[in-house]
């Protein structure tokens, strides 16, 4: 095989630049200081089924029996022996056994996402790679013991795949072709706020190769991950002025773009730049969220849900319909095969604290009283409302006294809030000028003001957001503004209930603020951990959270700025 040389950008065609419980506190008193480095075992994600976009198996997909790999191996020629996915090419081997079966196969990865899976939270721990070998053909040699294959570049991880010629669990001959990367960006133009979908495919299943960042007229976006989707990353941004032309641009980085890549031992990822042109400003689009894909979960544990307290010998069973939604639900409680008739107590279970000043303790299970109910004949049919608290998984609990007799999660969604005017309709979602006031009032608003899209440039105005999670998946929000990564917010320590505060910058007209989901790596801190602390572009279809039942969407907004 040859060796593979530094690879150049190849024509563009069409619209495609083509490139290489609540649990007693003194059980969990919470985490020990964010300043030390926890030793906990890292839990290997497994991908839900169904995720969008994401690539089958390469050929058969089959998992290629072990065979050996002699140091003196012939060769397969492989023509062209490198090009992007669909590229035909044709595998030809010689002085093959003759008239004898050979197994084809196809070096491809694993890849996925690492977390600690606690009772009282979740922690980012890093990505996992693993390399495998698929079947890709059953060959049968001539009488000179020559074959030749026809087929076509997979869909698949980026890089230099392995191919060997196996006999009876012995490699005789050996190539490889090398997947390039193809950049698609459409539509190519329109006004600002036109959702433009960015398709950045073949990118690899190691450290170096596995992310991507995306920049706009050479302002930060944010990363572009694509271990679930077997090397195919797509994400949406939306236009951003002025009016004119802007730039595109997607290249191999880990959070941050590797600039001479094409020096380095992977210059296949080198990336790629296209135009985009706005049109015209037809004024701030309206507030919404992007949900990610709903796909079954794959990791069953649920925080704050623990037998802890649970009454062994009950096996009520009890359900909310929905088991899902914002802060303020009305929800359904079903709970059936209780052990016990009378009064009965509900409870919240959620934790208390924060990720900032926790020298020892830094959360701690809690719990809020959600009503009083009564068991007839050993069931509860009752609406019940979800608190004003933290996102992410909660339980509602059955007490008889202390005993938990039975409890059901319930996943907190993140909202918008509302503002609303003297004659209670609403004024603006999410949007309102800053009330940087002192007063008990503008302090438990989290100094929000007056309900409002249009601002003065340079005014202080803020963005407000309920049902922001606690763990390392959902407990904070990346910011960009007008395409450009300008920092993050938390709504842990004001349980669940964030407001951003952010300057109005820029010439009058509309600009675009996008918040995304982050993989926070800090308190506690882990090793190796990657991609983290930025906006993951890419958190709809490849994102940790999703193998376990988290729906952390990415929320849009836009104002206008007047003279």
């Amino acid at each position: 095989m040859r060796n593979h040389r530094l690879t150049r950008f190849l024509p563009s065609v069409a619209l495609r630049v083509i490139i290489a419980a609540v649990i007693p506190v003194a059980l969990f008193a919470g985490i020990s200081n964010a300043d030390t480095t926890p030793v906990v075992a890292p839990y290997t994600l497994t991908a839900p089924s169904g995720i969008p976009g994401a690539a089958a198996l390469p050929f058969t997909g089959t998992t290629a029996p072990t065979f050996t790999t002699p140091a003196t191996m012939g060769n397969l020629t492989v023509t062209p022996d490198q090009g992007v996915t669909g590229t035909p090419m044709v595998i030809t081997g010689s002085g093959l056994p003759a008239s004898s079966s050979v197994e084809l196969t196809w070096s491809t990865n694993s890849a996925t996402w690492l977390a600690d899976v606690e009772p009282n939270t979740v922690n980012y721990m890093g990505t996992s790679y693993a390399k495998f070998t698929v079947i890709m053909a059953t060959v049968t040699t001539n009488a000179q013991g020559n074959f030749s294959y026809p087929t076509k570049a997979p869909a698949d991880f980026g890089g230099v795949h392995d191919i060997y010629a196996v006999q009876n669990g012995v490699a005789l001959d050996h190539g490889g072709f090398e997947l390039l990367r193809i950049l698609s960006v459409t539509p190519r133009s329109g006004p600002i706020g036109t959702p433009i979908t960015i398709t950045y495919t073949s990118m690899g299943a190691s450290l170096y190769t596995g992310g991507a960042e995306v920049l706009w007229d050479n302002h930060y976006t944010g990363e572009m991950q694509a271990n679930w989707t077997r090397g195919t990353a797509s994400v949406t941004i939306r236009a951003a002025g002025p009016v004119g032309t802007h730039f595109i641009q997607v290249g191999n980085a880990i959070s941050y773009m590797y600039l001479n890549v094409i020096q380095s031992p992977i210059p296949y990822t080198n990336g790629g730049m296209v135009k985009f042109k706005v049109t015209k400003d037809n004024g701030a689009p309206k507030a919404f969220i992007t949900w990610p894909a709903n796909v079954a979960p794959t990791v069953s544990q649920v925080t704050t849900m623990s037998t802890a307290g649970l009454d062994p010998a009950s096996t009520a069973v009890a359900t909310l319909s929905p088991a899902s939604g914002p802060v303020g639900t009305s929800t359904t409680l079903k709970v059936t095969g209780l052990p016990v008739n009378g009064p009965a107590t509900l409870q919240w279970s959620t934790v208390v604290g924060n990720r900032v000043n926790c020298a020892s303790t830094c959360w701690a299970f809690s719990s809020l009283p959600i009503g009083p109910a009564t068991i007839a004949n050993g069931s509860i049919d009752q609406k019940i409302t979800v608190p004003d608290n933290l996102g992410g998984f909660h339980v509602v609990q059955i007490l008889n006294g202390t005993t938990i007799e039975a409890q059901v999660p319930f996943y907190v969604k993140e909202s918008i809030v509302p503002f609303y005017n003297k004659a209670g309709s609403v004024i603006s979602m999410g949007l309102a000028t800053a009330d940087d006031s002192n007063t008990p009032t503008a302090i438990a608003a989290g100094q929000s003001g007056v309900g409002s899209h249009t601002f003065k440039n340079g005014q202080e105005f803020t963005i407000s957001i309920k049902g922001v999670g606690w763990t390392q998946l959902d407990n904070t929000l990346g910011v960009d503004y007008d395409n450009s990564y300008i920092g993050y917010s938390c709504g842990f320590n004001s349980n669940g209930y964030m407001v951003v505060h952010l300057k109005a910058i820029g010439a009058p007209g509309t600009h675009l603020i996008d918040l995304y989901p982050m993989l926070y790596s800090l308190s506690p801190s882990f090793p190796n951990t990657p991609y983290g602390m930025v906006p993951v572009l890419t958190s709809n279809r490849d994102y940790p959270g999703l193998a376990l039942g988290y729906q952390v969407p990415s929320i849009h907004f836009a104002i206008t700025i007047v003279k």
